[in-house]
């Protein structure tokens, strides 16, 4: 028995209106606390009192803040770009498995990549721990193959945040581009091949501007993380590594300065703005980039 229109008409307005009641309760009205406590001052007594004034903001332009900043920066820039540069090819290759060849190939190595959210990251974060100690699988390994004369000093440094970092954040590159290179039109690059193209003309003219979408969205994924996981430098880095995140962390933890932590949690959220306008710009330009 079909649904009537008034039927229809009624569950889309429910649906609709049950998300939109969800964004306003859980997205909308704690970013405008946040945005409200930003704008607040410092109490002696009280993490917020009155008057209301930007002086948290012009805070964030200190030369220590802005240290932080750029250290997070490069480490956010360096962590996406070793995840695009390993997560591409795989999701490539992955993409572009042959279904009736290999039918359970594609849904193993999916599962593969999924499996690590099975485990809370705080937990795979101190498993790294015993990789990269002195004492650790890693250093053994380098020892007992030769490859190194005695054990390395990798835990609590900033290559030991980096590793953290790409570790916990691969599947969030490699999802994405999974999905946009899944919808590339086969038909768009035999016809290139056969106008006499080649393979890496084919790759750079066709192939990566029509998945451009997708690396945008796996580059805000990873990006935007790197700057606010904070436990990752805390148990890898011995909180020697302060990033934004362990910035905006000890503003409400430890200096209770919450207007000056809610005014950099307001630049983070701008930043990710940002990236969103930029994924959203990249789609349209990637077709006509294409049809050029």
């Amino acid at each position: 028995m079909a649904a009537r229109p008034s039927d229809r008409s009624l569950f889309r307005t429910l649906a609709v209106g049950g998300v939109m009641a969800w964004l306003l309760v859980f997205v909308a009205a704690p970013n405008l606390l946040v945005l409200g406590a930003s704008l607040a001052s410092r109490g002696e007594a009280e993490f917020l009192a009155l008057p209301l004034s930007l002086h948290s903001y012009g805070h964030l332009l200190s030369p220590l803040f802005a240290g932080v900043f750029a250290d997070s920066f490069v480490l956010a820039a360096g962590t996406t770009l070793l995840c695009l540069v390993v997560g591409y090819p795989f999701a490539y290759i992955l993409a572009r498995l042959p279904r009736a060849r290999l039918p359970k190939a594609r849904p193993l190595l999916l599962l593969l990549v999924i499996i690590p959210f099975w485990t809370n990251s705080l937990i795979r974060t101190y498993a790294l721990v015993f990789i990269l100690k002195t004492e650790g699988l890693l250093n053994d390994l380098l020892l007992g193959l030769g490859l190194a004369s005695e054990p390395l000093s990798l835990l609590y440094t900033d290559t030991a945040v980096f590793v953290g970092l790409t570790y916990t954040l691969l599947p969030f590159m490699i999802l994405p581009l999974y999905a946009s290179i899944e919808k590339l039109d086969e038909r768009l690059l035999e016809a290139a091949r056969d106008l006499g193209a080649s393979r890496p003309r084919v790759f750079w003219r066709i192939t990566v501007p029509l998945t451009a979408p997708g690396i945008a969205a796996g580059c805000m994924l990873v990006f935007l993380p790197s700057f606010c996981l904070f436990y990752i430098p805390d148990i890898l880095g011995g909180a020697k590594t302060l990033l934004v995140g362990n910035f905006i962390k000890n503003q409400f933890l430890s200096a209770r300065d919450w207007p000056l932590g809610s005014a950099a949690s307001m630049l983070l959220t701008a930043v990710m703005a940002l990236l969103a306008v930029v994924r959203l710009k990249l789609s349209p330009l990637a077709g006509e980039k294409v049809r050029r």
